[in-house]
């Protein structure tokens, strides 16, 4: 038996057991990153250097591509070099800081997303009132408050996890860090605590759901009562991306957390794990630019 204060590693869940498909991961997770990076990159690039796109739609589309940058960066690399140099351990330290980012860029993310269908949504349904609600320091001032709400969220949850006496090993069965399994080599009664703190997050979080629910049946209500086929089509081109891009963070969100017991396996939980953390960073840019022809002329100038 050990206890947290004599662990100075985790062991983390390896994808493969042979080396061809460790080689194999590791090209498979450098591919994906790097086209994360490109393609976050490219919005990032085309929003600060065109001055046709500094509108408060693509200042939260260039935090959603930061916040994409900063989660793929936070789990993948190190995944990466596991499976290189045939390792499966990750520092005390380092497994800390994994879940302190993952939870920070995350939690950012979802606050972002929510600030995007409120912009969507005072855009099509009260755009008179557009420049007075979504103005520059109104802008700055919900982002900031979407960046320091991770900030305190990340805190608390990491401060809370690593403050647990930890007995049931070392060995994590994720590819990074992650509170749940951290909390399963808990061995006090204490973890209870950081469960509260995750219902409470998970209440917080159907709250901003409900929320983008609600601007999102407003929004089609309106839209659908538009005369011109090409006013319709112009307003779903800039709702319809990031429709996409909410169902897929919170339907694998959801599916990971909260899915019934019995379909709880290592195998299944590390395949959901890729799906909400690695695949929505690299997917997004493409989401995003696929409809939006002011994105793709910025993108091809």
């Amino acid at each position: 038996m050990s206890n947290s204060s004599s662990i100075t590693e985790f062991l983390l869940l390896a994808f493969a057991d042979t080396r061809q498909l460790q080689l194999l991961h590791f090209w498979l997770f450098l591919g994906i990153y790097l086209a994360a990076l490109l393609g976050n990159g490219l919005i990032i690039t085309a929003v600060a250097c065109d001055h046709r796109l500094h509108t408060p739609m693509y200042f939260f589309l260039l935090n959603l591509s930061l916040l994409d940058l900063g989660s793929i960066s936070t789990t993948v690399p190190k995944s990466m070099a596991n499976s290189l140099w045939d390792s499966r351990a990750i520092s005390y330290s380092g497994c800390a800081a994994q879940v302190f980012f993952f939870v920070f860029f995350i939690t950012v993310e979802y606050c972002v997303l929510t600030i995007m269908a409120y912009d969507r949504y005072v855009a099509i349904c009260k755009p008179l009132h557009y420049r007075t609600l979504l103005g520059s320091r109104a802008c700055v001032h919900m982002a900031a408050a979407a960046w320091a709400s991770g900030f305190l969220n990340a805190v608390l949850h990491t401060a809370n996890t690593f403050s647990l006496p930890l007995c049931q090993g070392n060995a994590v069965d994720q590819f990074f860090c992650e509170i749940p399994q951290i909390l399963k080599l808990s061995c006090s009664r204490s973890y209870l605590r950081e469960v509260g703190l995750l219902v409470l997050s998970v209440y917080l979080a159907f709250g901003c759901f409900v929320f983008i629910l609600f601007s999102y049946v407003q929004i089609f209500r309106v839209v659908l009562r538009i005369p011109s086929e090409q006013g319709r089509h112009k307003a779903f081109s800039t709702c319809l991306p990031h429709l996409a891009v909410v169902s897929l963070f919170v339907s694998t969100g959801m599916f990971a957390y909260l899915k019934p017991p019995s379909l709880t396996s290592p195998v299944l939980d590390l395949l959901v794990a890729v799906l909400y953390s690695v695949v929505p960073p690299a997917v997004n840019p493409l989401l995003y630019s696929m409809r939006n022809q002011e994105l793709k002329d910025a993108l091809w100038k």
